[in-house]
């Protein structure tokens, strides 16, 4: 990798803000960044190579830590979460069985034997996308509490899931893998309780506030990068590990300095980086010479849709459903290792892909809707929610 291809990259990755700008479009920031990728890259122009082992680390580490600020954006310390869980965990369980139906039936109408992943694909939700949409159009409620606990809950149960799915041959390891990783979470944070409770984080945050070291910034990388190598060894995604960080650190309470630090290197520089290199990797052209995965993309769009509205039988509106089923990391991992080991047929990659756009382009419309539902009703219909 060159100057060159990163200059390439950050110039490009310009294109995420500038479709994001105007605010009635509503367009999340990695759509555009995602596109300019696929400009760039195999089916374009070819100016940046998605296989070279440098871009692709760093592109590993801007996903690990796309997925730790979405960990940390649970709201896990927020009292009304904790009450949302029952319904959340509902809801999910019922786009799941529906998910389940639907992943068989897709299986066998295109005839891959890929029912397990087809059926985790449908059920999972992105934090890393929902979340912050619902922070930046600043949706309230409980309906909002709700669909916060539901994506939590499907996103984690779908991370655990997909390695143990996609290579049934070593879901031995990855299962252990999994818990290996969530027993590590779990020392975290108390471990970090007791800093913050002995005052050791706040006599190390005036130490680097004062001398400009920077060293919650250096700490956090430190065992990010850790997880995301526990996670590896053990064969699980490295998804899990930074999303499982992150939730460890909400628990304790992210620190302002912080999480401005961590705005400044995800979204300024490293998460740019993963979308375009994600986009760059993919292939569009083996979707025109195969109608078939074409249509597979759409089904797999269409019925995560379909599960994810289903939460509308269980009493959560419809926009917030749709939301929910935004799909982003579980995909991508599941295209990435499935291309990697081989286990995916000429053009079912890029279908999985497809099919994730098709429901961020549902969930945001669904947004939109939702808050302007929200701007129209009067402000203590909302007086059950908490701001974050």
């Amino acid at each position: 990798m060159t100057f060159q291809t990163l200059a390439i990259i950050s110039l490009v990755g310009l294109l995420g803000p500038l479709l994001a700008t105007p605010q009635r479009w509503r367009v999340p920031v990695m759509l555009g960044e995602l596109l300019a990728g696929i400009l760039v890259g195999r089916t374009g122009l070819g100016l940046v190579d998605s296989s070279d082992p440098t871009l692709t680390l760093l592109a590993d580490v801007g996903f690990a830590l796309i997925m730790f600020v979405a960990g940390t954006h649970v709201p896990v310390r927020d009292a009304g979460i904790r009450s949302a869980l029952g319904k959340g965990t509902a809801r999910a369980g019922l786009a799941a069985g529906i998910a389940i139906v639907l992943g068989v039936a897709t299986a066998v109408l295109f005839g891959t034997g890929h029912a397990p992943l087809y059926a985790v694909l449908l059920a999972s939700s992105s934090a890393a996308l929902v979340l912050p949409v619902i922070d930046s159009l600043k949706l309230t409620g409980p309906s909002v509490l709700q669909v916060t606990a539901q994506v939590a809950i499907a996103d984690v149960a779908a991370i655990v899931a997909l390695p143990i799915v996609i290579d049934p041959a070593n879901a031995g390891s990855a299962a252990l893998g999994a818990t290996a990783v969530a027993a590590s979470a779990a020392l975290l944070y108390l471990v970090l309780s007791r800093l913050e409770k002995n005052g050791a984080r706040l006599r190390l945050h005036r130490v680097s506030e004062d001398r400009k070291f920077a060293l919650e910034l250096r700490v956090q990388l430190t065992i990010l990068f850790a997880f995301a190598a526990l996670a590896v060894v053990s064969h699980v995604s490295i998804m899990l590990a930074g999303f499982s960080f992150g939730l460890a650190v909400a628990m304790v309470g992210e620190p302002r300095r912080l999480a401005r630090q961590l705005f400044a290197i995800a979204d300024g520089f490293l998460g740019p980086l993963f979308y375009v290199w994600l986009g760059a990797s993919l292939n569009v052209l083996d979707l025109l010479t195969r109608p078939g995965m074409v249509l597979l993309g759409l089904v797999l769009g269409l019925g995560a849709v379909v599960a994810h509205a289903s939460a509308r039988l269980l009493g959560l509106p419809l926009p917030y459903g749709l939301l929910a089923a935004a799909q982003l990391g579980v995909p991508v991992a599941a295209a990435t290792i499935g291309t990697q080991l081989k286990l995916l047929a000429p053009g079912e990659a890029a279908a999985l892909i497809l099919g994730a756009l098709i429901t961020i382009g549902v969930a945001t419309v669904a947004a939109g809707v939702a808050s302007r539902r929200q701007a129209g009703r009067p402000p203590g219909e909302f007086s059950g929610s908490t701001q974050r």
